[in-house]
């Protein structure tokens, strides 16, 4: 999928199509940059919802949320050019932000805590069934929290016992994280300014801020963070 399109299930933007009794069909957007995964997942979900597309990236997912304007975002973490987490911080910002139910992976307590701190209403592990995805749409467009029971006593641990795991990482600005994902993504000081249209020389300040930051003194260190993160795997 090219990572500047968003595929959509309806080959455009339509007005939300009424069910049997008349309602409306609240309007979904997918991210995730597994191709196979992100398609059989549209066509599940099709059946209850109004699927208005798939996108691969993070950066993808933040231009078309906002001009698409789901009810709903169900969105993968761990994504090219920008993370679903990053994508998010910034949606949230928006002035009727969609509800946002994280779809990962990486059954991760840490990591839960954070996708509900930068502003998610869910977070599912991959592993979960359909139905359970279901519930978890349902119950975030009800205004409610949900969270997978797989780890549910995990993440209420870390909550118990909050940890400064992510400070250092919190102190960089936005534009930072997303230059830290590129960089970590093998991505040359060239490649990314023209990603973000920024000069390489305020590319390599930025690096600069960053290894004083996070108290690093080699690119590969960089690397370390961001894996750590889950930005990239």
């Amino acid at each position: 999928m090219d990572s500047a399109e968003v595929s959509s299930m309806n080959d455009g933007v339509k007005v939300n199509q009424p069910t049997a009794d008349g309602r409306s069909l609240r309007r979904v957007l997918l991210a995730d940059d597994h191709t196979v995964f992100i398609e059989t997942l549209a066509k599940l979900l099709s059946s209850r919802y109004e699927v208005i597309g798939l996108v691969d990236n993070g950066r993808a997912l933040r231009e078309f949320s906002r001009m698409l304007h789901p009810d709903v975002i169900v969105t993968d973490i761990t994504m090219p050019l920008l993370s679903g987490l990053e994508a998010v911080r910034t949606i949230r910002k928006d002035a009727r932000p969609p509800k946002v139910v994280f779809l990962s992976m990486h059954a991760d307590a840490d990591l839960a805590r954070e996708c509900f701190k930068c502003g998610g209403s869910a977070f599912v592990t991959k592993e979960c069934s359909y139905e359970e995805l279901t519930i978890a749409i349902e119950t975030v467009l009800e205004n409610h929290m949900y969270l997978s029971p797989s780890i549910a006593t995990d993440v209420l641990e870390v909550m118990r016992n909050p940890t400064p795991v992510l400070s250092e990482y919190d102190q960089l600005t936005q534009r930072q994280r997303e230059i830290l994902q590129l960089f970590a993504e093998g991505k040359t000081t060239k490649e990314i300014g023209s990603v973000m249209n920024l000069s390489t020389r305020t590319v390599e300040w930025h690096k600069y801020r960053m290894m004083r930051i996070l108290r690093v003194q080699h690119s590969a260190e960089l690397l370390r963070h961001a894996v750590q993160l889950k930005l990239v795997v």
